[in-house]
């Protein structure tokens, strides 16, 4: 049985180089590419999220979390696409005005060991990029994330766009983040809302078959 403390703990304190390593050692041993991720690099991050959340760690130390994780990821990644074809295309990015990245770097990770294209905007992202990017890669799903009550507003801009271009039918809409709730994701016209990372992935396979739920 492989463990992943190590691992998890790299991811914590931010070492890419252990993260790198670690993910390579579980690998030469035998380790499922899914259990190096979901019980290595997320278990990390999902301690992260935790301590972000509380005020205990900054933006920069989570970035530097983040990066960690994706220099393991960067490793997995094409594994786990040679596994199974894309099960579906989503676009994300975090709202303009808004500069937050670690919960949507989390969903994305996660939406790619699921087996998904991600197309990742990154932060701040205008809405007419969200609009931009939809026309160009044609997404199933298109999901926003907002932490700041002062950008939530943006992701309702964004849906208005999508309707005046003709394209809110062709895209299903996610939206999540601290400042979001069920209601505020009703209000501005999504489709659904997820509270974290494992609810959002749980709800773009729903959207993907097929179901429209909230």
């Amino acid at each position: 049985m492989v463990l992943y403390d190590a691992l998890i703990e790299a991811v914590i304190k931010g070492d890419e180089n252990v993260v790198q390593s670690e993910v390579n050692k579980a690998l030469s041993e035998g380790a499922e590419v899914g259990s190096i991720f979901t019980e290595g690099l997320i278990k990390g991050m999902g301690v992260v999220g935790g301590r972000f959340g509380a005020g205990d760690m900054f933006l920069p130390e989570g970035l530097a979390c983040a990066c960690a994780m994706h220099r393991g990821l960067d490793i997995l990644t094409p594994l786990l696409t040679e596994r199974s074809p894309a099960m579906g295309r989503v676009v994300i990015g975090t709202v303009a005005g808004d500069i937050h990245d670690i919960g949507k770097r989390i969903v994305s990770s996660l939406l790619e060991a699921n087996a998904f294209e991600v197309i990742d905007l990154g932060v701040d992202v205008p809405s007419e990029s969200f609009v931009q990017a939809v026309e160009e890669h044609s997404p199933d799903i298109l999901g926003m994330s907002a932490l700041l009550t002062t950008t939530m507003l943006n992701m309702g801009n964004v849906i208005k766009l999508l309707k005046e271009k003709g394209l809110r039918d062709k895209v299903k809409v996610i939206v999540g983040g601290a400042s979001i709730n069920e209601e505020f994701a009703k209000s501005i016209g999504a489709d659904g809302y997820a509270p974290e990372a494992a609810s959002a992935v749980e709800w773009v396979k729903k959207a993907i078959e097929g179901d429209h739920v909230f």
